[in-house]
Parts: structure tokens; C-alpha cells; sequence
């Protein structure tokens, strides 16, 4: 029944020049970073507590991973349940030590070779994030801290990230990304926004004057807006960043709950393509400001996905990032990597050549009027076969399992 959908669909879209077996050949061999901290709220190995830093994970649903094993486990259900092979995103604060105190700035590449087994198993690649916040040194600022103690120890902390970046790519045979985020601002008016950002730059200058192979590790840089009690001045500011990335040659992520709500991402895509070679995206979706809830198979979803197919997606370095910690959270990666799985399906299900031409043509009714007409197009017979083809469950089957291992598994902890 799935093959004859398939077949029907696959006619429907050669009427149109688009070729369905390409499309799904393509999506194969994109690889999404699923990030391991929707897994827990955030809460890493470390025993730390609360997050701080403006970030907040809502909600209780029973079964949040406690102990690398269970997120491992857990991390596996998912994957069981996504078609495609993809990457494990990690932060810093995930290092396993086997319960001895290891400070930020002390992590080693050992703290990580569970990870590094994890994923040469499953044929997995590691990218990794320097964890900024949630721990006593991170209070006031980290890498803008005017206390030079307290500045050094972040800059040694972002060295130390770098090797460990450069062990993951050395194991797995896959380069590895290292993310820098800092969550440093002030609450209201800053007196000066210059000093902060000199220490900045300085900072990053220092962690990128580490030794490390730059044709396995990519380091890019975040900026965010605003963060709660952050309100009124963003160390990291885009302009900051995206200046920063380009004079160094590093790359320049953008996070798309991470800008004012009317700022649309999708349209940054290819100005910043225009001037690097690759760029880094983090995918999630804000409800009125950065609250990283789950991603949906919303209008700016499909509107990012067309722009990194129409681009190249080898161009763009593409994870999630998102924690809810008010749903079934193994439920919350699966609906998360599918939907953008599904957004970068429908992106090359267009007939992009033939739109290009109309736009250039200025034939701009025509256009509207074929754009519109392919929303109805059978996407959803072409995803199915996908996901049929990769040995992951149909439509909805896939959420019996989730509730089985909820029943099971979840429930227990």
C-alpha cells in the first residue's frame, strides 16, 4: 500500500521535473545534531542544580534521564524511531567521570570515550558545546568577566573543548563541531557596551590560538538577543559575532529563537552564504521569545529547510535545540527531528529550478500560483515510503513505542 502511494506520488511529481528517488537519496545523507540535553532538561552529569544563564527547562513529566545509561538508552529509542543516521550534539557538563570532581576548565578527552564508544557503535558523529552556565564561576559573566581569574578559567575551559572536538573527529572519522554560547549581559542599560565585548574577543582570540586541526573541528559562535535577567544588553550580539567569525574564518551560527520575533532566519541563510563557505544553524522554535519549545512543521521551518536545499546542504552545519521538559521527552526528539526531516523533504520536492526561472522572469503570478499548488502535493506518500525504507515506524505507529517504553522504562525511574 506504502509502495503503490509512493508510485502515485512519484508520477504526480515528474509532472512537475522534480524526481522523487533524488529527493529521498538526498535526505538519506543529511545528518540532523540531535542535542542530548532534551534528554534531561539540561541538567548534565554534573550535579550542579538549577540552570542559570537565562535558560529554563518547564515542566515535570516523569522519566528524565539521571545517569549517562539511562540517556543513552533513551537517546537510542529515539534514534530507533528517526529515519536517517545523524550526529549526537553534546554539551561540556555531559563529561562522564565516573563520579570524581572534575572542574570545567580540567575536562579531558577520557571524560568522553563512552560518548566516542556510543557513537563509533551506531555510526554516529559527536559535535560538542563549551557549557558556559549553571556553575559558580558562570554568576555574574564568563568570557566578557572583568574578573581575570574568572575570565581565564572560561578561556581554558573553551581550549579544552577544542581537543576534545578534535578527539570525537580523530575516533569517528567525521569532523566535529564545537559551539561557543555565552550567556553574559546585563539586566538593564548598560554604562558601556564596549569593555565587555573587548574581553570577548579577547577571550576567543585566546581559545583560538589553541593548537587543534582545523580540517576536523569547526568552532562557530552564537549570538542571542536577550536572556532572562539579561534583558537590556547581550555581550555576544550577532553583529559581534558575525563580524568575529568572518575575520577569523570560524563560522557563524544562527539560532533562530535567538533573534526579535519579527527577524526571520530563513532570510539570513543566503547572505551569509554569500560570504562563507559554510555556515552552522540551530534549529528549535520560540513562542514569544527564546523558549526553545519543540520543532513543528511550521512556515519558518519549511522556509529554513528551502533555503539550506537551495544553497547546498552540505553548506550548512544543521542541529536542533530545544528542551521540553512538559512532554515525553523521547516523544519530543522524535516529533523534533522529523518535523525538520519533513521541512528538508518538502524543500526538495520543489520544482526549484523551474521557480528560480519564474522569479528571473518576473512572471510572478505564475509562480504564486505553482508555489501554492504544490502545498497540496502527496509529500506525505513520499515520507512514508521514506521512512519505510529506513525500517522506522509509519505515520503514527512510531508513538506506540514511545508510550511502550514510557510504560516500561520511563515510569520506573
Amino acid at each position: 500500500m506504502i509502495s503503490e502511494r509512493y508510485e502515485s506520488a512519484k508520477k504526480k511529481y515528474a509532472q512537475i521535473g522534480v524526481d522523487t528517488d533524488a529527493a529521498i537519496e538526498q535526505l538519506k545523507k543529511l545528518p540532523i545534531s540531535m542535542h542530548c540535553w532534551q534528554g534531561d532538561d539540561v541538567q548534565g552529569f554534573e550535579n550542579a542544580g538549577s540552570l542559570s544563564g537565562g535558560i529554563q527547562a518547564t515542566g515535570n513529566y516523569p522519566g528524565k534521564a539521571r545517569t549517562p545509561e539511562e540517556l543513552m538508552a533513551d537517546i537510542d529509542k529515539a534514534l530507533s524511531l528517526i529515519p536517517g543516521t545523524h550526529r549526537i550534539n553534546i554539551h561540556a557538563s555531559y563529561a562522564v567521570t565516573n563520579g570524581k570532581k572534575v572542574d570545567r576548565d580540567e575536562i579531558l578527552p577520557e571524560h568522553f570515550a563512552p560518548w566516542v564508544e556510543f557513537a563509533k557503535e551506531r555510526g554516529l558523529g559527536l559535535d560538542f558545546n563549551p557549557t558556559y552556565f549553571s556553575h559558580p564561576k558562570a554568576q555574574n559573566a564568563t568570557l566578557s568577566s572583568e574578573d581575570e581569574e574568572i575570565r581565564k578559567f572560561w578561556v581554558r575551559h573553551g581550549q579544552a573543548s577544542l581537543k576534545i572536538a578534535e578527539y570525537f573527529a580523530k575516533e569517528l572519522g567525521k569532523p566535529s563541531l564545537v559551539n561557543i554560547w555565552i550567556p553574559d549581559g546585563f539586566k538593564d542599560i548598560p554604562a558601556d557596551r564596549t569593555a565587555p565585548r573587548a574581553r570577548l574577543k579577547k577571550s576567543l582570540d585566546e581559545i583560538l590560538a589553541t593548537d587543534y586541526d582545523k580540517s576536523l573541528v569547526y568552532v562557530a559562535v552564537e549570538s542571542k538577543v536577550f536572556g532572562i535577567g539579561l534583558e537590556s544588553y547581550t555581550v555576544g550580539s550577532h553583529e559581534f559575532y558575525m563580524n568575529y567569525a568572518a575575520k577569523n574564518n570560524i563560522l557563524c551560527l544562527l539560532d533562530n529563537g535567538h533573534y526579535h520575533p519579527t527577524e526571520m532566519v530563513s532570510d539570513k541563510i543566503s547572505s551569509m552564504l554569500l560570504f562563507s563557505d559554510k555556515m552552522a544553524l540551530h534549529v528549535t522554535r520560540g513562542v514569544r521569545w527564546d523558549s526553545d519549545h519543540v520543532v513543528l512543521l511550521d512556515d519558518e521551518t519549511k522556509e529554513m529547510a528551502k533555503e539550506i536545499v537551495l544553497n547546498g546542504c552540505d553548506r550548512v552545519l544543521l542541529a536542533l535545540d530545544f528542551f521540553d521538559a512538559s512532554i515525553n521527552r523521547i516523544a519530543a526528539w522524535v516529533i523534533g527531528m522529523r518535523n525538520m526531516q519533513k521541512a528538508l523533504l518538502s524543500a526538495m520536492l520543489r520544482p526549484n529550478d523551474k521557480l528560480r526561472q519564474l522569479q528571473e522572469e518576473r512572471r510572478f503570478t505564475e509562480l504564486m500560483m505553482m508555489q501554492e499548488e504544490i502545498k497540496t502535493y502527496p509529500m506525505g506518500d513520499v515520507w512514508d515510503y521514506f521512512c519505510e525504507s529506513q525500517n522506522v515506524p509509519v505515520g503514527m505507529a512510531w508513538f506506540d513505542e514511545v508510550k511502550k517504553y514510557e510504560n516500561d522504562v520511563l515510569l520506573k525511574r
